[in-house]
C-alpha cells in the first residue's frame, strides 16, 4: 500500500507524513539523535520539533493539556497524515514486562470513558490523570479490561480526531504491574515539564526512595531504547501499523 504524499522538507517527494507526539524528550532521545531540531510557534507557545527524513517528533509535556497542545501544533505546522502518541506506559497486565511494546487497538479516556479505535494493534490503553499505585493498576485492569496505562494518549487521539487526522499509539512499558512509582505530580509544571532538579533534591533527603528511583531510571532507559527501535522500523516502513 502506498502511503502519504510529499514530505514537507527537501527529501524525496514520495514520503509518508508521520507525526510523533511524546511527553518527554528522554522517551524519544535515541530516535531523534541526529535529527534537525527547530523551534516554532503555534497559538502563542513555542515548541521544539525534531525533523527527520520521514517524520517529525515533538515532546509536548506530561498530562492532558500539554499533549493536546503539542498535537494541535504539530498538525497545524506540519499537516501530517497520521499522528502517533508514543512514550512510556505502566503495565496493568501482569504478563507485560519492562521494555515490552504495546500497540493498542483501543485508547480510552478514564475521565469520561470515551474511547478511540485505532483500527490496528491489540488490547486497550487507558489514559489516567495521575501516577497510579499497584492497587489502582489492578482496579483499572479489572474495570476496563485494559493492558496498560499512560497520561497522554487519549488526548492526542482527541486532538487528532477533531482535525480528521489518523491516530495510533505505540507505548513501551517502563514499570510493571507490581512496581510502585514514586509520586511526582508536585514536580510537573503547568506546561507539563518535569522539574528533574527539584525531584532530585526531594529524593536526596529521603533515602527510602533511592532504590525505587534508581530502578525506575534503569527501566526508563531500557523502555526508551525498545520504543525507539520500534519507531525506527515504523518510520522506515513508511506506512501506519496494520493489525
Amino acid at each position: 500500500m502506498r502511503c502519504g504524499g510529499p514530505w514537507i522538507g527537501s527529501g524525496p517527494t514520495d514520503m509518508p507524513r508521520i507525526a510523533i507526539v511524546a511527553a518527554l524528550d528522554r522517551e524519544i532521545a535515541p530516535l531523534v539523535k541526529g535529527w534537525h531540531a527547530t523551534e516554532r510557534e503555534h497559538d502563542g507557545r513555542r515548541f521544539r520539533f525534531f525533523e527527520g527524513e520521514n517524520a517529525v517528533a515533538v515532546a509536548g509535556g506530561m498530562g492532558a493539556e500539554p499533549a493536546r497542545r503539542a498535537t494541535e501544533a504539530v498538525i497545524a505546522l506540519y499537516t501530517p497524515e497520521i499522528v502517533y502518541s508514543v512514550g512510556f506506559a505502566g503495565a496493568l497486565d501482569p504478563n507485560l514486562k519492562v521494555g515490552d511494546i504495546v500497540v493498542p487497538q483501543r485508547v480510552l479516556d478514564a475521565r469520561d470513558c470515551s474511547s478511540v479505535d485505532t483500527g490496528a494493534g491489540h488490547g486497550t490503553l487507558i489514559s489516567f490523570g495521575s501516577v497510579v499505585t499497584p492497587e489502582q493498576k489492578k482496579k483499572l485492569a479489572d474495570w476496563f479490561s485494559a493492558c496498560a496505562v499512560d497520561m497522554e494518549a487519549a488526548f492526542v487521539a482527541r486532538a487528532a480526531d477533531a482535525r480528521r487526522i489518523k491516530f495510533a499509539a505505540v507505548k513501551s512499558i517502563s514499570d510493571d504491574s507490581r512496581f510502585a512509582l514514586p509520586a511526582n505530580e508536585a514536580f510537573i509544571s503547568h506546561d507539563g515539564d518535569f522539574r528533574a532538579g527539584r525531584f532530585a533534591a526531594f529524593v536526596m533527603v529521603r533515602p527510602w526512595l533511592w532504590k525505587s528511583v534508581v530502578h525506575l531510571a534503569r527501566n526508563s532507559s531500557h523502555a526508551s531504547r525498545t520504543l525507539c527501535d520500534r519507531l525506527s522500523v515504523l518510520i522506515k516502513g513508511g506506512c501506519p501499523i496494520q493489525a
